[in-house]
Parts: C-alpha cells; sequence; structure tokens
C-alpha cells in the first residue's frame, strides 16, 4: 500500500520557533535521542500538523490554525484529554504524550501524539493501487464496522461523562452551524440560506448519546499496510463530542461520494468510495443500521445536515483566506465548494433521496 502520508516543508507564514520547541520537548520526553527535524503534513484544512523527529522516533505535533477566529473548534487542551481517555477503551484512538499551553513555545496551546504509520486513502488514486472489488467492499464494511464499534462505547466508563452537555444535541448543532455561517459569511449563496432554513424548521428529537467522531470518513482512517481491511488508526478528533449517533453517520455519508456525484464534490473526497465493490450511500445507511441496531427514521435530514456543516466548515476556511488571514492557495477558491455544496443540498431536499 502506498497512500502513506509524507511531510514536506513547512508553508510560508506557518513556521514555529524550533529551537523553543527542541528545547521543550527535550525537557518532557527524557528518552529523546539526539537529532531533530520539523516538517509539516501538507493534508488537511483546519487544525495544522506537523512531523517531529526525535532521534529516529516520529510524532505528530497538532496546534490551532493561524488566523482562526473560532476558538472552541481548536481546543487543543480538549483534544488531548479526549485522547487521553478514548485510545485507553478504543485502540484506532492515537496516544497523546504531550499537552503544552506555554504561549512562550510556539504562541499558542498544542500537543504531541504517536504517529500511526499506515495507508490513507484521499482523493488521488495511487497509480499501483490493485484491490479487488470484493477487498474494495471489505474495507467498505470495515469502515463501517469501526463507525458501529465506536458507537458503542461506554462513554461514562471512559471518563468522558463531561462532554454532554445538557438539552438536544441535533438541535444544538443546526442552529449552532447556522450561527457559524453567518458569522463567517462572504458572499450570498441563496441554496445554502434555504437549506440552512430547512433544517431548522425539521430538527427531530436526538435518537440517543454516544461518542461521536463528527469527521468519521476514509481521510481520517489509518489502515494497515499488510491488511487493507484492518483500521489501525482513527485520526482528527478536534470535534468529538456526546451526541446523537445518526448525526454522526450522517457526517460520513456527507463525504462519502459515488461515481455518479458532481466532480467538484468528488475531488475532495476519497477515490475509493467512487469504485466498483464500493457501497453507495444507501447501502453505508442500511449496514449502519443492520449492525447497530438503530432505526433511521429520516435518513435525508441527517445526510443534508451534513452537507451543509461542510460547507460552513468550507466557508470558515474561505473566510480566512478572504480577510487574509492565510495566504494558503488551497484556499482561494474553496467559495465555489459552499456554492456546489448548496446545489448538492437542494437536490437531496427536492428529491428526499441521499443517493445522485
Amino acid at each position: 500500500m502506498t497512500p502513506i502520508d509524507t511531510a514536506t516543508d513547512i508553508r510560508p507564514g506557518e513556521e514555529l520557533d524550533e529551537a523553543k520547541l527542541e528545547a521543550y520537548l527535550r525537557e518532557h520526553i527524557p528518552d529523546a535521542r539526539e537529532g531533530f527535524v520539523l516538517k509539516q503534513f501538507p493534508g488537511g484544512h483546519s487544525n495544522l500538523t506537523y512531523q517531529v523527529t526525535l532521534g529516529e522516533q516520529e510524532y505528530v505535533l497538532r496546534r490551532p490554525p493561524f488566523g482562526s477566529k473560532v476558538k472552541s473548534a481548536h481546543d487543543m487542551g480538549r483534544e488531548y484529554k479526549v485522547l487521553s481517555n478514548l485510545c485507553k477503551v478504543y485502540p484506532p484512538a492515537p496516544t497523546p504524550i504531550v499537552f503544552c499551553q506555554d504561549p512562550e513555545i510556539i504562541g499558542t496551546d498544542f500537543y504531541l501524539m504517536e504517529r500511526i504509520q499506515g495507508g490513507i486513502y484521499r482523493n488521488r488514486k495511487p497509480e499501483d493501487f490493485s484491490l479487488s472489488e470484493k477487498e474494495i467492499r471489505e474495507t467498505c464494511v470495515a469502515f463501517v464496522q469501526n463507525l458501529v464499534d465506536l458507537h458503542h462505547i461506554d462513554y461514562k466508563a471512559a471518563g468522558l461523562a463531561d462532554l454532554r452537555r445538557e438539552g438536544q444535541y441535533t438541535e444544538r448543532q443546526v442552529m449552532g452551524w447556522s450561527k457559524r455561517y453567518s458569522g463567517s459569511k462572504t458572499d450570498e449563496v441563496a441554496d445554502i440560506e434555504a437549506t440552512a432554513k430547512w433544517l431548522q424548521e425539521r430538527i427531530p428529537p436526538d435518537s440517543g448519546a454516544v461518542i461521536v467522531h463528527n469527521d468519521y470518513k476514509f481521510d481520517n482512517i489509518v489502515l494497515d499496510p499488510a491488511n487493507h481491511q484492518r483500521i489501525i488508526g482513527v485520526l482528527d478528533w478536534e470535534m468529538t463530542t456526546i451526541g446523537d449517533p445518526l448525526m454522526d453517520l450522517g457526517t460520513t455519508l456527507g463525504y462519502w461520494a459515488e461515481d455518479e456525484d458532481e466532480d467538484e464534490i468528488k475531488v475532495v473526497q476519497s477515490f475509493l468510495t467512487t469504485l466498483p465493490g464500493a457501497l453507495n450511500r444507501q447501502e453505508i445507511a442500511e449496514l449502519y443500521s443492520e449492525r447497530s441496531g438503530r432505526e433511521i427514521p429520516d435518513l435525508t435530514f441527517y445526510y443534508v445536515f451534513a452537507l451543509f456543516k461542510l460547507a460552513v466548515i468550507v466557508q470558515q476556511i474561505y473566510y480566512r483566506y478572504h480577510q487574509g488571514l492565510t495566504q494558503d492557495p488551497r484556499f482561494a477558491k474553496m467559495i465555489d465548494m459552499v456554492y456546489a455544496l448548496g446545489k448538492k443540498s437542494q437536490r437531496a431536499i427536492k428529491a428526499d433521496s441521499i443517493r445522485p
């Protein structure tokens, strides 16, 4: 398997104080060997990730993005605590190692965690990709089962009960993401405005309360290089909380591309889900329902909310670029994705379907 993330040179404007960082880490990792190298992972659009090499040992450093307006979405201490508890009961969760709140080190909170070496299927298909249709299907099934396993964890026994807030999670999510959109709006996107209104008028009661990842997609799954159907890591826990499992499933469906989907949507999703043998969105939902024992009375709502939430996330990223808070060239055309997601959500509403 070749799709393994490779760290590269650090993007201009996102450099860290390497001398201070190395000194801090050596103080908190006493057995670290000689040699220090800092690089950056090019993927991801929210929290920034860097590869830290001390001697022969590799780690991953996570910090908030430069110029972010949404402080609550980049709480490094919260993410560190979640992983510290979760890794004990859910093996795919990375083990965190050091959490730093001293702004004198790199200017913001950050934490260091283990690096899980494995394969990640992003939007580009590797030239030597050779999985059969049967193997692709088995990988999709393992992906769904892993989400079911996460949702079956006793969050109270895992020490994560304080993540749960009073009130209806689904309602809070719809209203919260609507507010985030208003706070980062740059263009008048009528389809997104209409989708927000549609969601607000149809909020269902919560179906339950579980640990939700809130960004569960192939981009955040690390596969065993020797067995593509074995998940050895799940990454990006920044939006994890206690909430409705169907909202988590909806997020997964929102990221799940099919071959018939629009090209502008497919370019940011995993290539694997568009290949022969892959489950489609309806099959994903049915398999999840079967294995979790949960009924899904209004699948379109959860899917449309996922598209809306994704549009807001993209809008927030584009806002940072629009305001000159980041110069990352990947962000320049992201407003086009907001428009595309608005059209896609409106088509799903009118068809009452999650299929293309």
